[in-house]
């Protein structure tokens, strides 16, 4: 049965997942949740903080979730997706599906999550918005007492993030048309409909597709957007100002893991 076996995340995902589920077992973690001190208590809220920058800057919805389904944190991405028309919903701090119908498929996988540890895949949602979502349990801390918490990972709503083809082209140092052509091509489109998009002849885009894949070492359109969607996820510097968790102040956070890698690649072509 699926739910036996591990789904498969993302590459780009997968080493931060793992490496926040492994940190949770680690032998100075459960010591550290033990000691009740003015030291840990701050060393404890500052690695929180610095957790949760973390996860801010991962394109990738994440939230963690107690076994009362109350939430316990969600990420930058998650947050912004949660107040579309997503198909998990937040009512009161807890979390529930939109969709009367979806609600046993989530209750059902939350709770082999929190009470047989398994990990699920499930599908929420009709028509566009139909998505997937990896649901992973996380082991309790020694000490806690607060009991077994659930992550659920959102999955993409693009292949590749208009960020990280910006990052991409900016790398390799492609021209703005260029930019555009491989913006298309990883939207899915054709080289026709490139063409017919932004007005000019199927010889100009497969000119500008030729220039592409020199400048990259690609040996074709499949092995460039293969490249571009395995990309490390990127999300934007800003940050909306009534997100508290990715705000200071109540002002837009200036800085962010992504500006800072743009910012290096655009000095770097000049």
């Amino acid at each position: 049965m699926f739910e036996r076996h591990v789904p498969q995340l993302s590459s780009a995902i997968a080493p931060a997942l793992h490496a926040a589920s492994t940190a949770a077992s680690w032998s100075g973690v459960g010591r550290a949740i033990s000691y009740r001190g003015p030291e840990r208590r701050g060393g404890a809220a500052l690695m929180a903080r610095l957790m949760a920058l973390a996860l801010d800057e991962i394109d990738y919805g994440m939230v963690m979730v107690g076994q009362d389904r109350r939430v316990l944190h969600s990420n930058h991405a998650a947050r912004l997706e949660l107040r579309s028309e997503h198909p998990l919903q937040l009512d009161g701090g807890m979390l529930h599906a939109r969709l009367p119908q979806d609600e046993d498929a989530l209750f059902d996988a939350m709770q082999a999550a929190s009470r047989r540890s398994l990990r699920r895949l499930i599908t929420l949602g009709e028509g566009a918005q139909r998505t997937s979502i990896s649901v992973v349990p996380l082991p309790a801390l020694a000490g806690d007492g607060m009991g077994h918490a659930t992550l659920l990972v959102l999955g993409k709503s693009e292949v590749c993030g208009a960020l990280s083809v910006q990052g991409f082209a900016r790398a390799h140092r492609l021209s703005p048309g260029e930019e555009q052509v491989l913006s298309g091509l990883c939207a899915g489109h054709t080289p026709m409909e490139v063409a017919a998009a932004h007005g000019v002849a199927i010889s100009t885009v497969r000119t500008q597709i030729a220039n592409i894949r020199a400048k990259t070492g690609t040996d074709s359109i499949r092995d460039l957007i293969q490249q571009v969607a395995v990309l490390p996820p990127l999300v934007g510097a800003l940050r909306s100002g009534s997100d508290s968790q990715g705000s200071q102040g109540g002002r837009t956070r200036p800085g962010s893991v992504a500006a800072e890698y743009l910012s290096s690649l655009q000095a770097g072509s000049n």
